[in-house]
């Protein structure tokens, strides 16, 4: 099998490396079957054994290998961004090629270039797979970062979907955990080595397998044994509304729309008892400073003691320059007083903002929230206080996303947070695989920082999430309704928090230095 793949050329090679992109999808939610990359990322290995001895040109063919399997992999679990257009299809439906295809085969650049800094060492035997795993790993970092970044469905969120697996990100967060995928299901390609390989055929599988083991097994000790308790005096309510994305920003709708959250937000009992009601991204089609009786009918809802945190966009201007709009979190006492607000630091590209604006525009483009002008961001993230709750780090939907930025937001905080806030709107992809990649990456954050972590979204999927990952509470994806419960407590600040980020890059240093190393001495002492 191995030298069969090995030997493909053109399109069968092609084919081949697309294929095992498509079916490394698999190993993301909604179906989670990571164990599926223990087949395709083998085939990986074998299409790149197939350009030794090729000089220059195996390294380009490397390149080609890795950017077909990344563009099949990115395809088939991105697919879903193309739903968003068709919100509005009269408008953006002719963008739909390059939504559904443009930005996969961007994005599988960076792993075109992953796979041929692979292939510039790529020594013989088990020290290959771990340069793969240090390139691969680097390249998803370089694509977590580079034109703003986006980390998506990056390989550690393989292994994150089996909680007791998602421990290890305590301590080396989602880079190292991506590191250890590669290197421990890219490692069943050595049992098709020769027979003459004997125990180094055999022992780099058996020493990934092991690893594993013991990842699954400290993750269970983990959850087994670590008591988490909740925060004394805060019960919360998370309002699910699943209001039809085109009826969600439509001005004439503002009346029905707070019907709906108001109605929603008192069923089950009304608010008795509750301390905090949290409200998703982008609530109103409306800002709230220039809607005083919107104000006034959430302060006529709230009992005494009880706040409201939602997400609403907000205007800024003196009326001598063109306004400034910010996608924000408000957080509205009982009274109708605004009591804290943060506004969105990482906007979405053509979703909120246009890059080289006035030239798209000049074109006729303009972002999906249709924003004249587009959306704002912030200088900086600024965690909320409010009264009786612990100190909030506000992580405005696909802000949960980038673990670099969420570790750098807290160590610059003034005090370390007490719970991550994601409010959301996945409604623009639908009942698509979009809203679980998404709940799933945002869920890794509370792991790797030991905070929990409450989640609130238009349509789902909104969850109460403690320390560990664990979910106490969940409002699935397309149901209306409310979620209610306590707030779990922090852990101490987990070794990821602490700079963990220096033990996957010891890892990826010390596998590609070990692998040029080993090359270099081939190929001067044979």
């Amino acid at each position: 099998m191995s030298l069969h793949i090995a030997g493909l050329r053109g399109w069968r090679r092609r084919g081949a490396a697309l294929g095992a992109g498509l079916a490394s999808a698999l190993a993301m939610p909604p179906l989670a079957l990571w164990p599926v990359l223990a087949f395709t990322l083998p085939v990986l290995v074998w299409l790149i054994d197939g350009t030794r001895g090729q000089g220059r040109r195996g390294v380009g063919a490397a390149f080609g290998i890795g950017w077909w399997f990344g563009f099949g992999y990115l395809l088939a679990g991105l697919w879903w961004i193309g739903n968003a257009l068709l919100v509005q299809a009269d408008v953006f439906a002719w963008l739909l090629p390059f939504a559904v295809l443009a930005l996969p085969a961007g994005l599988a650049l960076h792993l075109g270039l992953g796979c041929a800094l692979a292939r510039l060492a790529w020594p013989t035997g088990p020290l290959r797979i771990l340069a793969l795993a240090g390139s691969l790993t680097a390249a998803d970092w370089l694509r977590g970062h580079l034109l703003t970044g986006f980390p998506w469905n990056s390989f550690g969120y393989a292994l994150a979907s089996d909680l007791r697996l998602a421990q290890a990100a305590a301590l080396f967060g989602l880079w190292g955990l991506g590191f250890v995928t590669v290197a421990t299901l890219a490692a069943p390609a050595l049992l098709a080595e020769g027979r003459s390989s004997g125990r180094t055929r055999l022992g780099l599988p058996l020493l990934a397998g092991l690893l594993l083991a013991v990842l699954w097994g400290t993750g269970e000790w983990r959850l087994a044994t670590t008591t988490v308790a909740d925060v004394p005096g805060v019960k919360l309510r998370i309002m699910q509304p699943d209001l039809p994305q085109d009826e969600k920003f439509r001005y004439d709708a503002r009346e029905r729309v707070m019907d709906l959250y108001v109605a929603t937000s008192e069923s089950e009992g009304g608010l008795a008892g509750i301390t905090q009601l949290i409200w998703p991204e982008s609530a109103f089609p409306f800002f709230l400073e220039r809607e005083p009786a919107a104000l006034m009918r959430i302060a006529s809802m709230l009992p005494p003691g009880t706040s409201l945190i939602t997400g609403a966009a907000r205007i800024e201007g003196d009326g001598t320059q063109p306004p400034r709009v910010y996608n924000s979190i408000r957080a509205i006492a009982a009274d109708g007083a605004i009591l804290a607000t943060a506004d969105k630091v990482h906007l979405v590209p053509f979703g909120e903002y246009l890059p080289f604006q006035p030239l798209l525009e000049s074109i006729g483009l303009e972002q999906l929230t249709r924003v004249r002008g587009g959306f704002s961001a912030a200088s900086r993230r600024s965690a909320m206080h409010l009264p009786g709750f612990p100190t909030v780090m506000p992580l405005i939907c696909y802000e949960a996303i980038f673990p670099d930025e969420v570790r750098g937001d807290i160590a610059a905080a003034d005090s370390r947070p007490g719970v991550l806030l994601n409010l959301s709107n996945d409604a623009w992809f639908g009942l698509t695989p979009g809203p679980y990649q998404h709940f799933e990456q945002a869920r890794l954050r509370a792991v790797e920082h030991g905070l929990p972590m409450v989640r609130a979204t238009n349509n789902g999927i909104s969850a109460l999430v403690d320390p560990l990952g664990r979910v106490r509470g969940m409002l699935p994806l397309g149901v209306r309704g409310v979620l209610d419960g306590p707030l779990p407590t922090a852990l101490e600040a987990t070794p990821y928090e602490r700079g963990g980020f220096l033990i996957p890059l010891a890892l990826v240093l010390m596998s590609l230095s070990v692998s040029f190393a080993t090359a270099w001495h081939h190929t001067r002492f044979g």
